[in-house]
């Protein structure tokens, strides 16, 4: 686990992230907050391209809990058997939206702990729907973010849970709204987990990471 970078380094990381991209955004595909839902709990141990092809069509026909409803847990599984785990992730959607239509009237709540209590949605996925959708600073880290945070020093710490904390402490706030996207999108592209593009990071001279040379 690398050592925490100062927040003199931590800004000029991120100043860099804005510079290459002022706007990044998710690459999960949805049309509304209860889609960008099931998309992410469709997403776990699933690639995002992967869930975007199985949602597809399934969001063209379902894309409120009670349509999701109407389809039915065999409908549902027609159209994500593609992704890993899909019988289970489907159970799971018929019942957030079951929960969604008899408790919240159709509408998708924005608290972490209302979106926490919902079948397959846990904390990483309540942090990216509030994020992404109401633009909170919430930090969903997944296994791109633990691994760019404790290999650079951008963010160490054991667990995830540590490293969303390092993340809310450490990254100053004027880049918080948009941390975790710079963040799951240098580990998706550059700083890789077997084969870590060092030679062309734009953050090369302030990663602690000691192998640079691959």
């Amino acid at each position: 686990m690398a050592k925490q970078l100062d927040y003199h380094t931590l800004r000029e990381i991120f100043t860099r992230f804005q510079e290459a991209e002022a706007e990044p955004v998710g690459e999960l595909d949805h049309v509304n907050v209860y889609t960008l839902v099931v998309a992410v709990a469709l997403s776990a141990q699933a690639t995002d391209a992967g869930v975007n092809r199985a949602t597809k069509e399934l969001f063209k026909i379902a894309d409120t809990p009670q349509k999701m409803l109407d389809l039915g847990e065999e409908g549902v599984i027609e159209h994500i058997k593609t992704i890993g785990l899909y019988r289970n992730k489907a159970k799971n959607v018929i019942k957030l939206s079951r929960i969604l239509v008899d408790d919240y009237g159709g509408e998708v709540p924005n608290s972490r702990a209302a979106l926490e209590s919902l079948p397959g949605v846990g904390r990483k996925t309540a942090n990216v729907v509030l994020n992404m959708w109401w633009r909170h600073p919430a930090q969903a880290v997944d296994t791109h973010i633990f691994r760019v945070g404790n290999r650079s020093g951008i963010a160490p710490g054991k667990d995830v849970d540590a490293v969303e904390r390092a993340i809310e402490d450490n990254i100053p706030v004027d880049f918080q709204l948009h941390a975790h996207h710079w963040l799951i999108l240098h580990g998706r592209y550059h700083c890789k987990a077997r084969k870590p593009m060092c030679p062309t990071c734009i953050i090369r001279d302030l990663c602690q990471y000691e192998d640079k040379t691959q």
